[in-house]
């Protein structure tokens, strides 16, 4: 019984040093991560539950500005079952409050057509905002990503 009671002490000390390491960055790169999983699953329903009710994207292929959870679920819903995958790669994160983060940063998108596959590269901006502790996407920005000349 001491044992366990030890193993118990000891596994709930490490949870919570662990829960003391996640800050900001950690939360919010988390949640960005999560929207290209999502993104990848094809799933629009649960890629607009990642932004807030407010939050606005302009996104990669719009010639508008997508405002709130209907517009956002609009502009991906094209997205269900289109084989479409996303990676995030390189990103630049900025803290500007304990519930306020920019992540900025170069992801791909790729989808089958004919039997290869087609790359698009393009860049993203994403303000990411906690309410009543919950993190999630209040302005997003994709553009494709130009290419340097040769």
């Amino acid at each position: 019984m001491r044992k366990l009671q030890l193993l118990l002490a000891l596994m709930l000390t490490v949870s919570m040093a662990m829960a003391a390491v996640a800050g900001p960055t950690e939360e919010a790169n988390a949640v960005v991560d999560r929207w290209a999983t999502t993104f990848s699953t094809n799933d629009p329903d649960e890629l607009s539950k990642i932004y807030w009710s407010d939050g606005t994207l302009l996104g990669t292929t719009s010639p508008v500005m997508s405002e709130g959870t209907e517009a956002i679920l609009k502009y991906f819903s094209p997205l269900k079952g289109s084989g479409f995958k996303n990676v995030i790669g390189e990103r630049r994160t900025t803290v500007l409050s304990d519930g306020a983060v920019v992540v900025a940063g170069f992801y791909e998108f790729s989808r089958l057509q004919d039997g290869k596959t087609v790359a698009t590269p393009a860049r993203f901006t994403m303000v990411l905002v906690k309410r009543d502790g919950t993190w999630r996407i209040a302005h997003h920005h994709s553009s494709p990503h130009v290419q340097p000349k040769n």
